[in-house]
């Protein structure tokens, strides 16, 4: 089951003063297991959206001695910023990212706000999952009036705090916290200064819409419902929250959006709407900006998007995807966008400086043949499995260019997309192989005194030469299933590149049967009859299917070749 990890990302109502920010985000840094991902300051806003994850109770405490060292430094009295904000934290979602539910994150924020309340004194209101009525789901309604409407508004029984005093916090103001999907902050960059030709681009495109009026006119009275709520024009998006301003730091005005789920609209739709909706107005776009982070879906399919949008193949590296994306989205245009601080996934990842798949071809080569056992044949097997796929890729991708083919583009493009998945999972297994080495050789090193430690070091030893059986039948099972594509573009592709699916051919061939002499020789040593005979069984006939099909691909080769 996987560990149970949230994330939070806390507005905090100071974004120029750096001393203060920092004292801030020292304060999450003190719990042990919590990751600050990232700080994101905004001069113009005087706001800083802050991004760390854990599990849920570093969670919960790293983000109470963050609110806590807040309204110590913040004073909101004093405070000023293009942004809404009615606190000195203003707003403290809490996120699942995984192991953990929704309804489960909910509580979490509960248990967070009732510390907030009780223990510093700060007014709290629940918000979206966490939320103790309908009408305090949306935080732009707890948010109305902001700070400077606080002290009328909290005496309001109507919005009495979930939490904490019913009283004016002059310093502090209140706090919002509550548990969300996943939320992406964007703004998208206008060639105007215009706040009012912003907005109306806003009203264009968000969900909520503009209010209507009487012949549709901009003096036109408000148009009522029953009960005398002004009744709204729909925007062309859901779940997209807008406004639009102006930010002098850059001297443009843009569309401020909160996506609040990616999935119904994802950042490149929005994007595009915009776009679309600006120019209709005789406004351009010019790029945009991501605030915090960005999972790496979003922005995988938002390069995919755009390289469809020219007839293009998208089965080309996960780096090249993430390139189109950052350019066609004009995400670099206000400075530069790094994606490993930027794209979640990115950040979370630990790099040790020692895996095979990031070396170059000579340290590669260099740590293979030194005098070590890993990395040895298992590793080399995945890694020419790996070739075989790209060399098959590389042949859908020429074929996708061809002139004269623009028919065939999209088939190629599908083709080349397979490839590069399974080019991807085999320089994965390069690192796997080794590691399952290591587990074996860790596993002979328990201690083996008592009966209970021989008991213990048997079973991590089966367990681990299992492990290490399983994955290069991941190698022989990945490469194989590389030759159909290769067969494909022996067979469709680029005639001029035809010798190349016949290399692929022999690297995914070479890579099955390499990974099943590292299969047979780990299940030399096993106690295990049922799961020897199985597997025995499942690799002989994966490698007979591999030299038979090796055959079919070469012949073609051949006689295309002449």
């Amino acid at each position: 089951m996987p560990q149970k990890l949230i994330e939070c990302v806390p507005n905090f109502s100071e974004g120029r003063d750096m001393n203060i920010i920092k004292q801030i985000t020292d304060q999450i840094e003190t719990v042990e297991g919590v990751q600050l991902l990232d700080v994101d300051p905004g001069k113009a806003t005087n706001r800083t959206v802050v991004t760390f994850v854990g599990t849920p109770d570093q969670v919960v405490e790293a983000a109470f001695f963050a609110i806590k060292k807040a309204s110590e430094l913040i004073d909101m009295s004093k405070h000023s910023g293009e942004h809404p904000r009615m606190g000195a934290t203003d707003v403290c979602p809490l996120i699942p990212v995984s192991g953990i539910s929704m309804e489960e994150t909910a509580e979490y924020s509960k248990k967070l706000a009732k510390r907030v309340g009780e223990e510093l004194g700060i007014p709290t209101y629940l918000y979206e999952y966490a939320a103790s009525a309908p009408y305090r789901k949306n935080l732009a309604s707890i948010r109305a009036g902001e700070y400077e409407g606080l002290a009328k508004k909290i005496i309001d029984p109507k919005w009495k705090p979930d939490y904490g005093p019913a009283t004016f916090n002059v310093k502090s103001g209140a706090t919002v916290i509550g548990a969300r999907d996943f939320l992406i902050a964007y703004n998208v960059n206008l060639n105007t200064t215009s706040t009012r030709r912003a907005n109306s681009i806003a009203f264009d495109v968000r969900e909520r819409g503009r209010v209507k009026r009487e012949g549709n006119t901009v003096n036109g009275k408000i148009i009522k419902d029953e009960k005398g709520e002004a009744v709204y024009i729909p925007g062309t998006l859901k779940y997209v929250k807008a406004i639009g301003w102006f930010i002098e730091e850059y001297g443009i005005a843009q569309i401020s959006m909160n996506l609040t789920n990616i999935n119904a609209t994802p950042i490149h739709i929005a994007f595009e709407e915009v776009c679309k909706k600006a120019n209709d107005r005789g406004i351009r776009v010019t790029g945009s900006e991501l605030v915090g982070l960005i999972p790496l879906k979003s922005m995988l399919d938002a390069g995919k998007f755009f390289l469809k949008k020219q007839k293009r193949s998208t089965g080309v590296s996960e780096k090249e995807i993430i390139k189109i994306a950052i350019k066609s989205l004009g995400l670099d245009e206000l400075g530069p966008f790094d994606a490993d601080k930027k794209i979640i996934e990115y950040v979370l990842r630990k790099k040790t400086g020692k895996e095979l798949a990031e070396m170059s071809l000579i340290r590669f080569a260099d740590e293979t043949a030194a005098e070590s056992p890993a990395p040895g044949g298992g590793s080399i097997a995945a890694y020419m499995g790996s070739l075989g796929a790209a060399l098959g890729t590389m042949v859908a991708n020429l074929s996708s260019h061809k002139r004269g083919w623009d028919d065939k583009w999209e088939e190629f493009s599908d083709w080349a997309e397979k490839g590069q998945v399974l080019k991807d999972k085999l320089l994965r297994l390069v690192d796997k192989d080794t590691n399952a080495f290591n587990q074996i050789m860790n596993a002979y090193q328990l201690p083996n005194s008592s009966d209970a430690d021989k008991t213990a070091r048997k079973k991590a030893i089966t367990d681990a030469t299992k492990y290490a059986i399983e994955i290069p039948y991941q190698v022989m099972e990945a490469s194989f299933n590389s030759m159909s594509l290769i067969k494909k573009m022996a067979e469709i592709g680029l005639p001029s590149s035809v010798s190349d699916a016949g290399v692929g051919a022999l690297c995914a061939r070479s890579a099955v049967y390499g990974a099943y002499l590292n299969v047979k020789i780990n299940l030399r040593d096993l106690d295990d009859a049922a799961f020897k005979e199985n597997m025995t069984t499942k690799a002989e006939n994966l490698l007979k299917k591999a030299l038979e099909e090796e055959k079919i691909i070469l012949d073609m080769v051949r006689n295309k070749i002449g």
